[in-house]
């Protein structure tokens, strides 16, 4: 997820990348198949797990990625150039940059500080402020928090912000120009339509879901093999894909959808598999075992958030959607992580990904620790 034109942020101009097999990726997607393809009750909580990830999360992600690319391409706004020109309104724009769902916003904000547009205070705040990929889930799973954390992330973002720019006068930026490290993909394919098609209905499914209507059972909709068949799409596309967690902006936003969906679901099934293999086989008691030291969660929810990618921070929002931790340590993880975003942050300015991850700990600790000890039960 990058600004709407790389030129503009001085991209190189790079050929379109080929289709690669990638042989970690191979492997996984072969266990995962074989997995949902066992008998008895192995192959149907896979299966089941599969099909939850696929309507419950994946297709709520992809309509949001195809309205935020769809429009990203239709305006052509510079964000990096105009938040240069906001001056006293760089930090709470990067901070709601960051704290919309996914890693987009906080890169275009890194990208801006590297190419000298905004100050260290506007990173500080979108790296404070972002959720990442974990966003998508608990928007989907649990509104309810999402309507609450999003928000709470927003503003201690800006706050933060605002306290590294006074007080804070180290200059991290590296020396010398950035570049888009990505490569296009080039034309629209073949597998993105693919991809597209089970989507649509999966999100009427998924959609009637959260209403508590059975919408398969009153038009005789497929669900569970929509949901199979939009899971298996993503791990194709995911194991062939050219790239990793993020795509150019030049390619089309169908593609981009398909490429950072897929990658997005793998994380959320392999979270799903996670937590109820462990509950169904390992014969664990998160809950027990978690309750029994509530109060180092938010310090472990921190840690975690230290971890770049959106694996561990999506298993993370899983343990809470399944009321294996509280709200506190999600909150605590959800404000010091930096999803995806820190991969391209450390690439970009290094020194300034790294110290804005540490200075997020503190406002991640106050927030988390002041939940657990004044508002215990809040949203558990």
């Amino acid at each position: 997820m990058h600004s709407p034109s790389p030129a503009r942020h001085g991209a190189l101009a790079l050929p379109a990348a080929p289709m690669t097999i990638r042989p970690r990726r191979l492997v996984l997607a072969a266990v995962l198949a074989a997995l949902a393809a066992a008998p008895g009750d192995l192959g149907a909580l896979t299966r089941g797990l599969m099909q939850d990830a696929f309507v419950q999360v994946s297709v709520f992600v992809a309509a949001t990625l195809l309205i935020f690319y769809g429009l990203e391409r239709l305006f052509r706004f510079d964000l990096g150039l105009a938040m240069g020109n906001a001056r006293a309104m760089q930090v709470p724009i990067a901070a709601f940059l960051g704290a919309t769902p996914g890693c987009g916003g906080a890169v275009v904000v890194v990208a801006a500080y590297a190419s000298g547009k905004v100050s260290f205070g506007a990173v500080v705040a979108t790296l404070t402020a972002t959720m990442g990929d974990a966003a998508f889930l608990l928007i989907a799973t649990r509104p309810d928090a999402a309507l609450v954390l999003l928000p709470a992330q927003f503003a201690v973002g800006i706050l933060t912000g605002w306290l590294i720019d006074r007080f804070v006068r180290t200059d991290y930026r590296p020396r010398g120009g950035s570049c888009d490290i990505v490569p296009a993909i080039g034309r629209l394919r073949a597998r993105d339509l693919a991809y597209l098609a089970p989507v649509v209905p999966g999100l009427v499914i998924g959609a009637a879901q959260i209403g508590g209507i059975q919408i398969d059972a009153i038009l005789g909709l497929p669900a569970g093999w929509i949901g199979l068949a939009g899971a298996f799409a993503g791990l194709a596309i995911w194991t062939a894909s050219p790239v990793t967690a993020m795509t150019n902006p030049a390619d089309h936003p169908v593609t981009r959808m398909a490429e950072e969906t897929s990658f997005i679901s793998v994380w959320v099934i392999l979270a799903y598999l996670a937590y109820d293999y462990t509950a169904a086989y390992a014969g664990l008691d998160l809950k027990a075992m978690f309750g029994a030291i509530s109060p180092v969660l938010p310090l472990v929810g921190a840690a975690i958030g230290f971890i770049p990618g959106c694996g561990p921070q999506v298993l993370v929002a899983t343990l809470y959607v399944n009321g294996a931790i509280p709200f506190s340590a999600l909150a605590a993880n959800a404000i010091s992580n930096d999803g995806d975003a820190l991969f391209p942050a450390i690439a970009l300015a290094p020194r300034a990904a790294v110290m804005a991850t540490v200075f997020s700990t503190l406002p991640a600790l106050v927030v988390a620790y002041g939940l657990h000890i004044f508002a215990p039960g809040f949203l558990n």
